[in-house]
């Protein structure tokens, strides 16, 4: 696999310290063409949210001209209780909780999960998650035509790159 000969490459990875390096190593890209965006499960939630926005000024300002999503297969991700680590069932997090839950309900219905626990816990097959980012990158409006955008899956445990 070689992407970044003498291209700038922008990938949206999973949060894990070694990817960065082995990306390199498998793609082939030179460091100094190498871009990185790290989010949970190297996904896009919305085509007009935070990281959206991210990779269009990124492809603007340092002229990228390919992006790689790369989700990370049997990472381990444990689901978290926010509530637990808190310490103790306070009120203010209960009506925090409550008014994600009716703002998740009734005002945002592109969140799958009616509830914020279920937002922040939500299991999804990676390879699906990776192919609707790279959907998200090629129909956004603001992704020049002439930016390739890729999405593999890396199988933690093996080392092995799949295309998605």
């Amino acid at each position: 696999m070689d992407l970044g000969k003498n291209k700038k490459v922008l990938f949206l990875t999973d949060v894990e310290p070694r990817l960065n390096s082995f990306l390199q190593q498998k793609t082939l890209t030179k460091p100094e063409n190498m871009l990185t965006i790290q989010s949970y499960g190297a996904k896009i939630t919305h085509p007009y949210g935070d990281i959206m926005r991210s990779i269009i000024i990124t492809i603007y300002q340092e002229h990228v001209e390919e992006i790689v999503v790369v989700g990370t297969e049997g990472k381990g991700t444990v689901p978290i209780d926010i509530q637990s680590q808190l310490g103790s069932k306070s009120k203010k997090w209960e009506d925090h909780v409550e008014t994600m839950d009716y703002l998740f309900r009734y005002c945002f219905p592109e969140f799958s999960g009616g509830k914020a626990s279920e937002w922040l816990n939500e299991k999804e097959n990676i390879k699906e998650s990776v192919r609707k980012s790279v959907d998200i990158i090629r129909q956004h409006p603001l992704v020049p035509s002439y930016v390739k955008v890729e999405g593999f899956v890396l199988e933690n445990g093996k080392g092995e790159f799949f295309i998605v």
